[in-house]
C-alpha cells in the first residue's frame, strides 16, 4: 500500500509567486507533524527558496495528531522501509511538480526526521542535506553518486538523541567519504538562534 504524505508550502503557492531558484523539504521529529518546523522558512529568510514541511505518514502510537516516521520503539524499527520509499518517490514527484530537479533540492530535518534525511538523502543526487540533533539508524555504504554536502548540528547537552550517536553518525559519514561540516553546541534537543545561524549559513 503507498503511503501518503501531505505538507506545509512556504511561501504559500495559492498567494505568491513560488519562482523559486531552490526547494527546501524540511522533516519533523517524531510525534510532532510539519507546523512544528514551519516557522523556521520566514526566520531563516532565504528568498530564493521554496519550502515543503512534510507531515510523516504514520500515526504516533501515544500521541494524538503527532506524526512518526516508523515505530521508533520498535525492535525493527517497523514501517522505516515503507517510509523511506514513500519520501524517495515523494521527493521525486516534487521534482516534477515544482520544476525545480533534485540537483536544486535540499532534504533536511529535526531528530527522527534528520535520520531520515541521512537515510534518503544519501540515496539521491541533491543539492544538500541536513540534520539537525539526528542520528544515522544504519551502516551506510558508498554511494554509485557523488554524495550531497551534509551539515551535521548536534547539542552537547542533549537528552533525547546523545552527543554520541551525532559523532558516530560523524565518523561513518566520513568513512564513505561524504562532504562534512560538523558542528557541536552548547544546547539540548533543541534548534536555537547559533543553530539557526550555522544552517543559514550552510544553505546560502
Amino acid at each position: 500500500m503507498a503511503l501518503h504524505f501531505s505538507a506545509i508550502a512556504y511561501p504559500d503557492p495559492a498567494v505568491t509567486s513560488t519562482d523559486s531558484s531552490y526547494l527546501l523539504v524540511m522533516l519533523h521529529g517524531w510525534g510532532a507533524d510539519a507546523r512544528d518546523l514551519s516557522d523556521l522558512a520566514p526566520m531563516l529568510d532565504l528568498p530564493h527558496y521554496q519550502w515543503r514541511f512534510v507531515n510523516a505518514p504514520f500515526a504516533h502510537p501515544q500521541i494524538p495528531q503527532g506524526r512518526a516516521w516508523y515505530d521508533l520503539e520498535s525492535q525493527n524499527f517497523e514501517g522505516l522501509a515503507q517510509a523511506r520509499q514513500g519520501l524517495r518517490d515523494y521527493l521525486l514527484g516534487l521534482a516534477e511538480e515544482t520544476g525545480i530537479p533534485l540537483a536544486r533540492t535540499v532534504l533536511g530535518g529535526f531528530s527522527q526526521g534528520g535520520a531520515m534525511a541521512l537515510d534518503v538523502g544519501l540515496t539521491l543526487p541533491l543539492a544538500k542535506i541536513f540534520s539537525l540533533s539526528g542520528y544515522l539508524h544504519f551502516q551506510p555504504e558508498s554511494q554509485p553518486q557523488a554524495i550531497a554536502p551534509i551539515l551535521l548540528i548536534h547539542g552537547t547537552e542533549d537528552p533525547v538523541v546523545p552527543l554520541r550517536m551525532a559523532q558516530q553518525a560523524k565518523a561513518e559519514l566520513e568513512g564513505i567519504g561524504a562532504s562534512l561540516e560538523y558542528e557541536e553546541f552548547p544546547m539540548g534537543h533543541a534548534i536555537p538562534p547559533m543553530a539557526l545561524a550555522r544552517l543559514k549559513s550552510f544553505l546560502s
